[in-house]
């Protein structure tokens, strides 16, 4: 929809009143969640809500690795990108990084695929090894919210001799849930010398979804 949270990107529903008044992060109306949470990532922006064919597309990205989903999903928010101007205030692409166990039992992160894509369709120089997890996930499948917050919390960081002065990050994954992800990865990109960190995401998880 046209109306989203300055900040994180909520799209507005019946359930999810934006507040009109600008808040420290941002001068646009913003939702209940960023009014009562401060992110260090700039903004986030989706292509869509996590639901219905979405759901099961991501997923079979994520553990099939179906190069043209990856192809698909790059293109769409590299589209998000150039709408919203977040490709032109931008000098490079960071995917998400998963922890290195992680990866080798998959072969391949689902982030660094959609990553590559969007770079290469928005001209963008792609740095799929600056960020690095240095903690793993559990495995528990279904995490509260706390949770999410919890396990991320110095779970990643630049790998050093990585040069992010002063330069202006778009930040990929394939879902935003409480942003809590990118808020973690943001930190260690600012804390690197980073000017600015915009996450984007293919899908959105949005509470109360009608």
């Amino acid at each position: 929809p046209a109306r989203v949270c300055a900040i994180c990107g909520s799209p507005a529903l019946p359930v999810t009143t934006l507040k009109e008044e600008a808040s420290e992060q941002s001068d646009g109306p913003t939702c209940l969640d960023c009014t009562e949470r401060s992110y260090r990532f700039d903004r986030a922006r989706s292509y869509a809500a996590y639901r219905g064919l979405l759901v099961r597309a991501i997923v079979l990205l994520k553990f099939e690795r179906i190069d043209p989903l990856a192809a698909y999903f790059g293109e769409q928010i590299a589209s998000v990108a150039r709408r919203d101007g977040l490709a032109a205030e931008a000098d490079l692409i960071v995917p998400v990084p998963l922890h290195r166990t992680r990866e080798r039992e998959r072969g391949f992160n689902q982030a660094e695929l959609i990553a590559r894509s969007a770079a290469k369709r928005l001209g963008l120089p792609f740095k799929p090894i600056l960020l690095m997890r240095t903690k793993a996930r559990p495995d528990k499948h279904i995490l509260t919210n706390d949770e999410r917050w919890r396990i991320v919390r110095g779970a990643f960081a630049t790998r050093p001799g990585s040069q992010v002065d002063n330069k202006r990050v778009l930040l990929v994954d394939d879902v935003m849930t409480t942003g809590a992800t990118l808020d973690a990865c943001a930190g260690a990109l600012l804390e690197a010398g980073a000017k600015s960190v915009v996450g984007l995401t293919v899908a959105r998880a949005v509470r109360n979804m009608l």
